[in-house]
């Protein structure tokens, strides 16, 4: 993994994130993240209708022997397993959330801005801790900018922090993720049940492997 090259890269997708919204209404939202069990990845994305969160469908897949994890350079270790997994949904959403950073990343484009110019989809990335930037009245500044949002959604907990992605803006980041929290649930809901169902396969794998 040549560091130099994949930043130049980065950089040079960074200039084709779009911060506008390029839908009009929102009939539909998924969640897609990556968990870890052993040498492989697995991605588990999901639809949910809108504003229900009734559950659509959920997809995943089993990625082996992803490249090893860098800082800054997240996509490219968890990107290919994502794709295979959003390619077999039925319906494709109309907004993705996606776990990891959106603009919210040094060069600007983290995991869920480069997944979502790499499937043209509008994209919002988020986090559980924050890596970077500052926090000023729930904003988070980065280089003098406002590239996301801190925002609480569970009572006695730590906040989530939200960026756009692609194709979204900063405007619909902050009125939409207030709305897609189901109580008592820390993350948005599509995400919640994309890591809720890799964690259900994740579990049966770990139970056959004890069992022979």
């Amino acid at each position: 993994m040549d560091v130099l090259e994949l930043k130049k890269e980065q950089f040079k997708l960074a200039g084709k994130i779009s911060l506008n919204d390029t839908f009009s209404k929102v009939k539909t939202i998924g969640g897609i993240s990556c968990l870890q069990f052993g040498n492989q990845l697995m991605a588990s994305v999901t639809v949910c209708e809108f504003p229900s969160l009734k559950l659509i469908e959920n997809k995943t897949y089993l990625l082996d022997n992803p490249l090893p994890y860098k800082p800054g350079f997240l996509a490219y270790r968890e990107m290919p397993a994502m794709i295979e997994a959003y390619n077999k949904l039925d319906e494709e959403p109309d907004i993705l959330l996606v776990k990891g950073p959106g603009i919210l990343h040094p060069r600007k484009i983290g995991i869920a801005s480069h997944l979502g110019l790499a499937l043209n989809v509008p994209t919002i990335g988020v986090q559980n801790k924050l890596m970077l930037g500052n926090i000023e009245k729930g904003k988070i500044i980065l280089n003098n900018e406002v590239v996301g949002f801190e925002i609480k959604t569970k009572e006695h907990a730590k906040p989530i922090y939200v960026s756009p992605g692609h194709q979204v803006s900063l405007g619909t980041v902050l009125n939409l993720i207030p709305k897609i929290i189901i109580f008592p649930h820390k993350l948005p809901e599509p995400l919640h049940l994309a890591h809720k169902a890799s964690r259900k396969i994740t579990r049966k794998e770990e139970i056959k492997e004890d069992v022979y």
